[in-house]
């Protein structure tokens, strides 16, 4: 049974630089995907030229990907994670979830208009590889960081990654998509094919320092008769019982990951249909929340090497709170100061791209810091699984925003923030985790 101190860390750091440097690669990779693919460019390609004109469903087809890809990294990922535990090599499973994504990540050039189900397929497939691909990253953590050095070293991490979403999209939106989408529409929609390829290239190509770089430390097999079968893994019961602090954590993090990830899917929605931001104002806002996110990442990091991660996700909860609750005022604002709705925003964005990079670097620290000895593999397939969890409860922000309008559903944001925070308080942790 795990304690507040427990895990599989070291007080020693066992990582040289080189090495970290080589696994924060794969989040400047990795960020590529989901930038491109995910949350910006192919999402919003699919749905308008994918999907035939006419079609009843637009956005809705989006989802069935989306969704379906979640459910299936829900259930894989604590497998994953038991397979690490019994001695199957992390980096042998990381190169796999890699090749996978990125492999199939190129047949969408061959998706073109009307290939609905055929795009549905492949986001299916490389969504999930995707994430099984964090989980497995994520699980070198304790490998590599001390516990002093635990939270610096998600930072620069999970900091790092945001350049590599700044990186491929001006590598797809400046160099690969230049032509008008109205005068040169075939054009456009071939260059859109073309950059799936680029973004699969620039996946493979820097990930490859994290295979050089980053050591296989083989953990012992165990005996045949110790060794768990698949479906133990998806025993939430047992597992409960043998890290309940760990547990305790996770129903904190799905509440207050729920409204980060709210925020994440629904920004470009609220901020374009409920405040009238141009496409313009919308690149403003993400290039000023992707080098905020940076900066929050690695400077938390390094807070919580001095106050902990409990209080370094506390005191970023309470940012994430004055930011959404400035976002529900925003209106009232705007009449009260002498800024427009739109810097008001752009300050809004600020706070919360600083919480996005260091609330989810204090969280992956966390589970490290958690993880009893020889189960961090299983522990970071199950963070894996609860992250998705948050991601099927933010969608109820859309339902909501139809029901009560987009402005008042930002009640439920702060009601996830304020249940997570309320849980997290409760979580027994010393000082030093």
């Amino acid at each position: 049974m795990t304690t507040g101190t427990a895990g599989s860390v070291s007080d020693k750091n066992p990582a040289q630089k080189r090495e970290i440097f080589g696994w924060a690669m794969y989040d400047i990779a990795n960020q590529a995907y989901t930038t491109i693919i995910i949350s910006f460019v192919y999402s919003a390609f699919f749905v308008s030229y994918i999907v035939p004109e006419d079609s009843v469903w637009r956005d809705s087809y989006w989802s069935i990907a989306i969704i379906g890809s979640t459910l299936m990294a829900m259930v894989l990922s604590p497998i994953v994670g038991q397979m690490i535990d019994q001695g199957v090599s992390k980096k042998y499973l990381l190169a796999w979830s890699t090749v996978i994504c990125a492999v199939f990540t190129c047949g969408l050039y061959w998706v073109g208009p009307g290939d609905i189900w055929w795009g549905i397929g492949i986001i299916l497939i490389t969504n999930t590889a995707w994430m099984l691909g964090e989980a497995i990253m994520s699980a070198f953590l304790p490998e590599l960081a001390s516990r002093k050095n635990m939270g610096l070293v998600s930072g620069l991490g999970w900091g790092l990654g945001y350049l590599g979403g700044f990186f491929s999209m001006v590598l797809v939106l400046i160099v690969i998509i230049t032509a008008d989408p109205v005068s040169q529409e075939g054009l456009y929609i071939q260059q859109h094919q073309w950059a799936m390829i680029a973004i699969s290239i620039y996946f493979i190509v820097m990930a490859i320092p994290t295979f050089i770089m980053v050591k296989h430390r083989p953990r012992p097999v165990p005996l045949l008769a110790d060794r768990k079968p698949w479906y133990h893994s998806l025993n939430f019961r047992a597992h409960m019982r043998e890290q309940p602090v760990l547990f305790r954590f996770f129903a904190a993090f799905v509440f207050y990951m729920a409204g980060v990830q709210t925020v994440i899917k629904f920004i470009g929605i609220y901020s374009s249909g409920e405040l009238g931001l141009t496409q313009a104002d919308l690149v403003a806002v993400f290039l000023a929340t992707q080098f905020s996110a940076l900066a929050g990442a690695i400077g938390f990091g390094f807070l919580e090497r001095r106050i902990g991660a409990k209080p370094v996700l506390l005191t970023v909860i309470g940012i994430w709170l004055v930011a959404i609750f400035g976002m529900y005022s925003i209106h009232a604002l705007s009449a009260a100061l002498p800024m427009s709705t739109r810097d008001i925003f752009l300050v809004i964005a600020l706070l919360a791209g600083m919480g996005i990079g260091s609330i989810q670097a204090s969280s992956r620290s966390l589970v490290g810091l958690l993880a009893t000895p020889d189960r961090d593999g299983s522990a970071f397939g199950l963070w894996g699984t609860f992250n998705r969890v948050a991601m099927l409860l933010a969608a109820t922000f859309g339902i909501l925003a139809d029901l009560v309008t987009r402005q008042n559903a930002l009640l439920l944001v702060i009601g996830f923030f304020i249940l997570g925070a309320a849980l997290l308080l409760r979580v027994p942790l010393k000082q030093n985790n």
